[in-house]
């Protein structure tokens, strides 16, 4: 099973947590995470900064999960997949 979070490239401090949360939780639970940030219209020249939060997330996961793969820009969204550890 993949679960989906999706952030912005300006995702703030409060809404990542929670994300975070809810990753962790997904992990636990035994599913695949997919977490992408979606850079809708000129958004696209934070693209830097949507590595560096998927990265960041990877990190903070590092006891639930490993990363699959690493951060690939497709089109207007990054994409990383994080799977459980078992």
């Amino acid at each position: 099973m993949i679960k989906e979070i999706r952030f912005g490239p300006q995702t703030d401090e409060h809404d990542y947590e929670f994300k975070k949360k809810h990753a962790e939780k997904f992990l636990k639970e035994g599913a695949k995470l997919k977490a992408f940030v979606f850079f809708k219209g000129r958004s696209i020249v934070f693209k830097e900064q949507g590595q560096i939060l998927l990265l960041r997330l990877a990190q903070d996961l590092e006891e639930l999960g490993k990363v699959e793969q690493l951060p690939k820009l497709e089109g207007k969204r990054m994409t990383m997949f994080i799977a459980p550890k078992k």
